[in-house]
């Protein structure tokens, strides 16, 4: 079976099984090492910035080498075995069912008036402090988390599986989940969690303005305004701290004419942030669905592009 067979078979695979909680997962592995190696660059490199370089370096490249010796191994043994282990792990890379059933719960406790529920559920899945959030902030809060991890989730890891295979897009994973452990701009990670927060930014700059298109064109499709999204994007896709996050959250704001961004607390900090798109419509619990629409479409439009391009190559 071709790589672009497998990836689509991972896809599929992930639609309908999703993230079972109980199930073992490598992204928690990844966590361990990396929570490992962390106390072992601090206790042995002074220069927290340099640690923080070794520990990516060492976790990624790692990630890489072992998951690519390790299907050369099991394809020794089997082909039939190497081709079902390398759809395994790239389906543990995939995250668009996950997306949907760890925002759908935000929705349905909204839609039953339960503002306490749903602030809960939204605490599993944002930074952000969602004791004061109001029922309008939950909802921004929602659309723009499903909006950034669109890339993160979808995306980015398509887009590193045809170009590397299974090995590559999980070094993808592993350099995200470095990002998201330790790309926090307090005391502790200013320094250490630099060039992991800066490599994060570097793996996702194609992806994140692919969406740009991809979320535009998934947006037409479903009959909101495919232009307006692709012009928010543009004017306001770098409004946002990150480099690539504003892209799909404009691209979002401008398909569902909301305005998002803004003031934030994060923990006690109130942390001041522009805004990202227009207030044309008041924010509704609709407007998680219709996310979701643009979610489950601009996933199959990634996977059609890129293995549009990866057997026109293979033809050449």
């Amino acid at each position: 079976m071709g790589l672009s067979m497998q990836i689509l078979a991972a896809f599929f695979l992930d639609l309908v099984i999703g993230d079972p909680k109980k199930w073992p997962h490598p992204v928690r592995l990844i966590g361990f090492f990396a929570t490992w190696l962390e106390t072992q660059t601090r206790n042995y490199i002074t220069n927290l910035t340099l640690a923080g370089v070794v520990t990516t370096l060492l976790l990624a490249g790692g990630v890489y080498v072992s998951t690519y010796e390790i299907l050369n191994f099991i394809n020794t043994i089997s082909p039939i075995f190497y081709t079902c282990a390398s759809i395994l792990i790239l389906y543990t890379c995939m995250a668009t069912r996950a997306l949907f059933d760890e925002s759908v719960p935000i929705l349905r406790h909204l839609l039953n008036n339960d503002q306490e529920s749903a602030k809960k559920s939204l605490s599993m899945i944002v930074g952000r402090n969602t004791e004061k959030l109001n029922r309008s902030g939950i909802l921004k809060a929602t659309v723009e988390t499903i909006s950034e991890n669109i890339v993160d989730g979808i995306i980015a890891p398509l887009f590193y599986a045809f170009l590397g295979g299974a090995p590559l897009a999980l070094t993808y994973k592993a350099i995200n989940t470095l990002d998201s452990m330790f790309g926090y701009k307090n005391d502790r990670y200013i320094n250490f969690g630099w060039f992991p927060a800066k490599l994060d930014d570097v793996a996702n700059w194609i992806p994140a303005r692919l969406s740009r298109f991809i979320l535009s064109i998934a947006s037409f499709l479903i009959g909101l305004n495919g232009w307006q999204a692709y012009k928010i994007s543009i004017r306001d896709g770098q409004n946002h701290s990150s480099p690539n996050s504003g892209i799909p959250e404009a691209t979002v704001a401008g398909a569902l004419g909301l305005k998002l961004g803004g003031p934030n607390y994060y923990g006690s900090l109130l942390v001041e942030k522009p805004y990202i798109g227009d207030d044309k419509n008041q924010i509704q619990p609709k407007d998680i669905s219709k996310c979701h629409q643009i979610m489950f479409v601009s996933s199959i439009l990634a996977l059609t592009l890129f293995i549009g391009i990866i057997e026109t190559f293979r033809l050449i």
